[in-house]
């Protein structure tokens, strides 16, 4: 029995060295690489992931709306994640995204179909346009751990 099926706390996936919240890029795939840059810095990856990152991009948007972009690889480079990991660039000034404004750029790499359960999560918080908000205003890395904590289920 493995614990495949126990997913860890997005604060868990987000290392403080693959948070960058002053980004700048001038492109799609320069925001893309960015996000990519902060998981090769927690050594999650391996740098054919950035550029599947990019791949998957051309083939389908990760535009998610609200300003977020949620970059990640494609299947087919599933053997360059090392280990599951969130990174998180926040573009002050913004980045046209295809048209799209983004501030926020999450990176994904997860391991067999982890990624799934990720997006999940994710857009669990994103759907919520207060933390949303709050998010691509964040300017500290404890502000950011604390949107991303997961909720009290005690009600």
């Amino acid at each position: 029995m493995t614990d495949e099926g126990v997913q860890k706390p997005l604060s868990e996936l987000l290392a403080e060295a693959s948070i960058n919240l002053d980004g700048s890029a001038s492109s799609r795939d320069e925001a893309i690489r960015l996000a990519g840059a902060g998981l090769l810095a927690v050594g999650a990856i391996d740098d054919a992931y950035v550029d599947a990152m990019i791949d998957r991009e051309n083939s389908v948007s990760t535009f998610m709306g609200e300003g977020v972009a949620i970059p990640h690889g494609t299947l087919a480079a599933k053997e360059s994640v090392k280990s599951d990991a969130l990174s998180l660039v926040r573009f002050p000034d913004g980045v046209n995204w295809d048209g799209n404004d983004v501030r926020l750029a999450f990176g994904i790499a997860a391991k067999d179909n982890g990624h799934i359960a990720l997006l999940s999560q994710l857009a669990t918080v994103l759907m919520d346009p207060e933390k949303a908000a709050a998010l691509r205003a964040a300017t500290t890395v404890e502000q950011v751990y604390g949107l991303l904590e997961p909720e009290d289920e005690d009600e």
